[in-house]
């Protein structure tokens, strides 16, 4: 029951990755287009997940009520998303399936019908998801701290788009987008489960290398500009039971040879229960039910943030304890057993995602798409096992220098109520976390 990775690349540049793993019974599988929200120019925003939407709303040979049905008489689970950069269609059905799975999402992929009725059916969805963002304040913060860190660019925009746009969008739009987007050289297809990779070939290749698909061609697609941060507190106003703080730094890009130490340090500072934040804020003080630091990397940047939604009254007092905590990682070296629970925290998380169908056909692509390789689940675990409290404490003081981190705050609280100190979290030092609006 050997587990083995293969890779073929059709003559038109579609690239199909496929991980057997005998022993299930189901297999997982995504169509993904190196394709999403931070290529779309301002009047496209939220033009990538339109389109996500409509190829499930009929094709030359299924209706959107077929599409479901098929979906469903083979007990398939079935998705999409669009992300900053990426696209993808998705679905897992039992192994038997698989033939009748991939015809159903080529079929959407390649021959969606775009008619206006259904565009127009869809519209009001896609307002309503914009709507459902804006009443979740812990979801629709991060879009709001994604604006303040990067203003009016692609990366500061949301995936879902703004009204206006939604609005706008016709079929001409979508299907001008849509052509320019999803060419060969951009997709690729991967599966992983109980298959035969010579088989998913045998399947993908006929129909997505026919001659009359308007996929042969390069289209002009406009390269990815590196952003730079902006470092600056944004307060908006909501009457709400708590506010919601996120706080944070530049980070590094997903390919930097430090995403090993960046992963682990962000477990060591609120990935986890046993975390310093977690630890500090909730459970010594009681400040928040929910806190905990996260990463957001792309191709050639990204931000490392602190979340936080607490009673207003608590939050100056939360925001000193984020800035204390994120000092003490950038100048005191992290004490071995801590950084050693950190990596068996990790590699407990590596492993366990070793064992789902679903979460390997994720890494299929985004290996291939963000290496253009497969790195063995050894060969993760060894970099991980060879991180120092070195390379952590220069990576937190790499990133921590910033005297004006970027502050978030979605609540009932104004800009009165916000008092900045230069000693919130003890002495200074040179390249110090200073708040905005404070003096060293």
């Amino acid at each position: 029951m050997a587990v083995t990775i293969n890779k073929s690349v059709l003559a038109n540049g579609i690239r199909i990755l496929t991980k057997t793993m005998p022993y299930m019974r189901s297999v997982s599988m995504g169509v993904w287009v190196d394709a999403g929200a931070r290529d779309e120019s301002a009047v496209e925003s939220g033009l990538s997940h339109f389109i996500e939407h409509m190829l499930f709303k009929g094709t030359h040979k299924r209706s959107a009520l077929q599409i479901a049905r098929e979906f469903d008489a083979i007990g398939g689970l079935t998705n999409a998303f669009t992300s900053m950069e990426k696209t993808c269609f998705h679905a897992r059905v039992m192994d038997e399936h698989l033939p009748t799975m991939f015809d159903i999402l080529g079929d959407i992929l390649l021959n969606s019908r775009f008619e206006i009725r259904e565009i127009e059916n869809e519209r009001p969805v896609i307002l309503q998801e914009i709507s459902m963002q804006e009443d979740s304040p812990d979801e629709y913060v991060h879009y709001l701290y994604a604006r303040n860190s990067w203003g009016d660019t692609p990366l500061g925009r949301s995936v879902l788009g703004n009204r206006e746009n939604v609005i706008a969008f016709d079929d001409h739009t979508i299907r001008d987008f849509f052509q320019r987007a999803y060419q060969p050289e951009r997709i690729i297809v991967s599966a992983a489960g109980n298959l035969d990779h010579n088989h998913l070939v045998d399947l993908v290749e006929p129909m997505f290398t026919r001659s009359d698909l308007g996929m042969q061609s390069p289209a002009t697609w406009p390269e990815r500009r590196t952003i730079p941060e902006q470092k600056s507190v944004n307060l908006h106003f909501r009457q709400l039971e708590q506010a919601h703080i996120i706080i944070g730094t530049p980070g590094i890009a997903i390919t930097d040879p430090r995403r090993y130490a960046f992963s682990l340090m962000n477990i060591l500072l609120g990935g986890n229960m046993s975390s310093r934040l977690f630890q500090e804020i909730r459970e010594r003080r009681g400040l928040a039910y929910s806190v905990y630091s996260f990463f957001t990397s792309y191709v050639d940047t990204g931000m490392f943030s602190v979340y936080a939604g607490v009673a207003p009254d608590n939050v100056n007092e939360t925001i000193r304890l984020i800035i204390k905590e994120m000092r003490v990682l950038k100048n005191e070296r992290v004490g071995n057993d801590e950084l050693s629970r950190a990596k068996e925290f990790t590699k407990g998380n590596l492993v366990l995602a070793s064992e789902s169908n679903e979460n390997q056909m994720v890494r299929l692509a985004q290996n291939e798409f963000n290496l253009g390789r497969q790195t063995p689940l050894k060969e993760v675990v060894a970099k991980i096992e060879a991180v120092t409290t070195e390379d952590i404490l220069e990576l937190a003081r790499s990133l921590f220098q910033l005297r004006r981190p970027c502050l978030t705050i979605l609540g009932p609280v104004d800009k009165s109520q916000i008092q900045f100190d230069p000693d919130l979290a003890g002495p200074s030092t040179p390249g110090d976390l200073i708040l905005p609006g404070t003096q060293a």
